[in-house]
């Protein structure tokens, strides 16, 4: 999978509240002093990360409130629990998830001028072809140069039939002209006309194309670099046409994205959708529980494993994991894991979806890692099958003959079955728990498994 597809979770606030949650690891006991500079540091981390100052105070005072008040349920350490409440109140913030219908439907995409409206409409548009739906984008913008073109393009590279008229600038009778031309598709997508400002005249001429469209959905299509202005945004359109979700554009390593927040705090409607990159296939549905969890560094395992399943078969996929937590697997199977591993997107995407694993390496490690996985490939290739099959055969000579066939230093190849003996080792491990183990393998749906 390309970098596109995977996008990063909102890496400064992510980083700030990974660093804030390790002092209640490390305390000997949860005391009330301990949560209270907990919800100050949370605070900081909010506000610096562009999120509105009164959703930040209500949300750290809620952390604050639950954490004093409440008793950890049976089971469940003080720790957990101030944790999972951090985790269900960031959830919270961020709204009900909720998903697309894959079913006949008209939605409107708005936004300001830049946010990438057009596009996000043909990022949605392929993500909805992929799903077996036909359909049409109708090019509302007529007062932008070249957006009818823009958009032409996109639809002839996703191969999805665009109405539009360079020459017209009454938008309400090209929408009214598209909705005739596309009235046996599945889905309509109108992407309509931004402003630098919202003014007048673009609220004026979004409510009469609602009028005309009757949208199912009306998406604000909102750049994740915003920052505090995102509320007052998402205000004024939501007060203009009623918004019901909103596509955040442009989530990456250099965008604060707190603003996202407010957003949906003010708007009540959720992100549905989150887009990484230029590619049209960079757009992902937006699950508010997985989110937080790989923001806070917990891990999304269900993504992981989705993952995986689209790079190999069902029961490869669960082959693989059967072997790994058995510890029985072979450099044949870790070469296979490479490949996958290197198809499901970048390391460090990979690594935030893996519990604990998230921030414990820093963006140069990261990539020195994956390089070396792309050199541990190249060195199991100028090896035998015997010797992929059964490690334990490669001593000295044989090190010797991989490292002259490969073109690589003896080192490189010791440095490989280290790797392997505490892979296997540490997934042993993980297999010979079983309470870890059983929720491993309920994620993939198979419920508790004999190995």
């Amino acid at each position: 999978m390309d970098e596109s597809i995977d996008f990063m979770v909102l890496e400064k606030l992510g980083d700030a509240l990974r660093e804030t949650l390790k002092k209640i690891a490390g305390a000997s006991h949860i005391s009330p002093e301990l949560i209270k500079e907990l919800v100050r540091d949370i605070q900081r981390a909010l506000l610096q990360s562009d999120v509105n100052v009164r959703l930040a105070l209500d949300l750290s005072k809620r952390i604050e409130t639950r954490a004093l008040d409440e008793k950890a349920p049976p089971g469940m350490t003080g720790r957990e629990h101030v944790v999972r409440i951090v985790h269900q109140e960031l959830v919270k913030a961020l709204g009900e998830p909720r998903t697309l219908k894959l079913g006949p439907q008209k939605l409107m995409l708005v936004g300001l001028y830049g946010q990438g409206k057009t596009t996000t409409t043909g990022k949605l548009a392929k993500y909805l072809k992929k799903k077996g739906l036909s359909l049409g984008l109708i090019a509302a913008d007529v007062h932008r140069p070249a957006a009818y073109e823009q958009l032409s393009q996109i639809g002839e590279q996703i191969q999805v039939p665009v109405f539009g008229d360079s020459t017209n600038t009454d938008a309400e009778k090209v929408v009214s002209e598209g909705l005739q031309e596309f009235k046996d598709l599945d889905i309509v997508i109108v992407d309509t006309a931004g402003r630098h400002a919202l003014d007048k005249d673009l609220i004026t001429e979004m409510e009469n194309i609602a009028k005309i469209v009757q949208p199912d959905d009306i998406f604000l299509v909102m750049d994740a670099t915003v920052g505090q202005q995102a509320g007052p945004q998402a205000e004024a359109f939501h007060e203009a046409v009623g918004v019901t979700g909103v596509i955040l554009t442009k989530l990456d390593g250099s965008a604060k994205g707190g603003g996202a927040l407010s957003a949906v705090a003010v708007t009540k409607a959720p992100i549905i959708f989150v887009g990484t990159g230029e590619s049209l296939e960079s757009l992902e549905t937006l699950d508010p529980d997985r989110f937080i969890s790989r923001l806070l560094g917990m891990g999304d395992l269900q993504t992981l494993l989705e993952r995986a399943e689209e790079v190999m078969d069902a029961s490869t996929a669960e082959d693989s994991a059967k072997k790994m937590l058995s510890g029985k697997f072979t450099l044949i199977d870790m070469k296979e894991q490479m490949e996958a591993l290197t198809k499901m997107g970048p390391l460090g995407k990979v690594m935030e979806m893996v519990p604990g694993m998230s921030g414990m390496m820093k963006k140069g490690q990261v990539e020195e890692t994956q390089k070396r996985l792309e050199k541990f490939k190249v060195l199991m290739s100028s090896m035998t099958k015997e010797e992929l099959e059964n490690p334990k055969l490669i001593k000295r000579s044989r090190i010797n003959r991989i490292a002259i066939g490969s073109g690589s230093d003896p080192q490189e190849i010791r440095d490989l079955l280290k790797q392997y003996n505490q892979s296997r080792k540490m997934m042993s491990n993980i297999g010979g728990n079983r309470r870890m183990q059983q929720k491993m393998m309920k994620q993939f749906g198979k419920g508790d498994m004999k190995l």
